[in-house]
């Protein structure tokens, strides 16, 4: 009695605390939150000026005294006191009439993680008003979240491609047969796209045009039909605005070095699977979760270096807190998968 009393009085959340967005999933609503992990500073007063959205659309534009942080990196903590804060606003944005309990809170993570690295996360949702933090990887949650079978006796791939991390990982019976993760992923392609024309074309353009151009005219693999986009930056020889165009060739030229890495690490893990896993692969094919695997064609490349089925979750951006979430909501799953230490 006192349990179902508690349950309803409690706001329990699940949490997706990724390097590029953040999103929070309250116990019995859904996904109420969706965010860029970025929190804008003033210097002068330490005092937060703005969290997600409206903090992104300060990147490269703020005075002196203002600065826009990233406080996620490559999937882990990269400057606690700013995601202690930031995970505190997101969790009061989230608070109902019953506020006098904490919320219990599960948060998914990288696989391959430090011990010290988990533990930062926990401590700054500890201190940011939870009450109990339960960690889950985030392979598993994207699993769940993408509604796959992981509580049979049958092998499932799913390979998350984050903002920071790309997670790849073989689940069967509720549990991580073989995993690997790499510090590469979406914030990467940006980066390699942002690099590509500097060296190709002399121009500098900001984060949010490189995120732009891979999400309107990046691919894996060749396109049916040409695409062309005009870009505008910064001449590095005279220092003035300048505007080019680019083509989709020229973006997958530009990402390939990245896309690679995402295909080889997938590739690897395949080759670890057990022979009768691998069989049930085979079969039911790979999932892809996470931003990065929006990237265009990025299904049909994978497909032709495997030789497998590979298909693109229904919600790939939110599969890992939707699966946070149901984890929350299913107290014997919530046993199996969190980690409470």
């Amino acid at each position: 009695m006192f349990r179902k009393f508690y349950n309803w009085l409690s706001n329990d959340l699940a949490i997706d605390l990724g390097t590029a967005n953040t999103l929070v999933f309250i116990k019995g609503k859904g996904i109420v939150i969706r965010e860029p992990s970025i929190v804008a500073i003033d210097t002068k007063t330490n005092r937060i000026q703005a969290v997600g959205s409206e903090a992104k659309q300060m990147l490269g534009k703020t005075p002196a005294n203002i600065v826009a942080i990233r406080p996620m990196k490559d999937g882990v903590i990269a400057d606690f006191e700013i995601t202690e804060k930031m995970l505190e606003y997101f969790i009061k944005r989230t608070k109902t009439n019953n506020t006098f309990l904490k919320p219990r809170i599960v948060i998914g993570i990288p696989s391959e993680i430090t011990q010290v690295e988990r533990r930062a996360v926990k401590d700054a949702a500890l201190r940011a008003r939870a009450s109990e933090v339960f960690l889950v990887e985030q392979a598993m949650a994207a699993a769940i979240g993408a509604e796959l079978p992981i509580t049979e006796p049958g092998g499932n791939m799913i390979i998350d491609i984050g903002g920071g991390t790309t997670d790849v990982a073989i689940i069967s019976l509720s549990g991580i047969v073989i995993s690997q993760s790499i510090r590469v992923a979406s914030n990467e392609m940006d980066e390699a796209i942002i690099q590509y024309l500097k060296k190709k074309y002399n121009i500098l353009i900001g984060e949010r045009s490189a995120e732009q151009i891979k999400i309107q005219i990046g691919s894996a693999f060749p396109l049916e039909e040409t695409m062309e986009m005009e870009i505008k930056g910064r001449d590095l020889t005279r220092g003035i605005p300048k505007t080019i165009s680019v083509t989709d060739s020229e973006i997958r030229e530009a990402l390939e070095e990245v896309v690679t890495k995402i295909i080889d690490v997938a590739k690897f893990t395949l080759e670890k699977t057990p022979p009768e896993l691998a069989a049930d692969i085979v079969d039911r094919g790979v999932i892809l979760t996470g931003g990065g695997s929006l990237l265009k064609n990025l299904d049909i490349r994978i497909r032709e270096e495997t030789g497998l089925p590979v298909f693109i979750a229904e919600d790939p951006l939110s599969s890992v807190v939707t699966g946070a979430g149901l984890i929350l909501e299913n107290i014997d799953l919530l046993q199996r998968v969190g980690q409470s230490n």
